[in-house]
C-alpha cells in the first residue's frame, strides 16, 4: 500500500501531491491492478487534511482510468504505468543512486540534484524528437 507524503513548503496543490504520489508509485510497480489505495480517512488521519482534497484526488486518478471506487470497499487500481519491468527499475535505480551520491560527494545539494537530473532528462527527448 502507498504510504503518502506531504511537501507542504513545494507550492503544489496537495490534492496534486497525491495524484503524483499514486502515479509514480503506479510507474515503479509499487502499486499493480488489484492494489486498494488508503482510504479517504485514513488519509486525512495520517496526513491532517481535508477529506475533499483526498477525494478530489481520487476522482482525478479515476477520471484518468487509473483506479475505481467500489463502494463499501473502497478504492483500487486499475491499470498501471510505464513500460520497463520491475527489474529493469531495479537495475536503473541502483544505478542512479550510485550518480546521486556521486552528486552529493561534489558538494550538489537535493535542489541541484533534481535541476541537472531534470535539465538531462528533458535534453535526452529534445534529442530524441530531432532524430524523429
Amino acid at each position: 500500500m502507498i504510504d503518502f507524503r506531504l511537501d507542504r513548503g513545494s507550492g503544489v496543490a496537495t490534492y496534486l501531491q497525491l495524484v503524483h504520489q499514486v502515479k509514480h508509485a503506479l510507474r515503479l510497480g509499487v502499486l499493480r491492478p488489484g492494489d486498494r489505495l488508503p482510504t479517504a480517512k485514513e488519509v486525512v488521519d495520517k496526513l491532517a487534511i481535508n477529506p475533499n482534497t483526498v477525494l478530489k484526488a481520487y476522482r482525478e486518478l479515476e477520471r484518468e482510468g487509473l483506479v475505481a471506487g467500489k463502494p463499501g470497499l473502497g478504492t483500487f487500481v486499475q491499470r498501471t504505468l510505464g513500460g520497463a519491468s520491475v527489474t529493469e527499475h531495479a537495475r536503473l535505480r541502483d544505478s542512479l543512486a550510485g550518480w546521486v551520491s556521486d552528486a552529493r560527494t561534489a558538494g550538489l545539494d537535493p535542489e541541484d540534484i533534481e535541476a541537472l537530473f531534470a535539465s538531462v532528462v528533458l535534453d535526452s527527448f529534445r534529442i530524441g524528437e530531432d532524430t524523429a
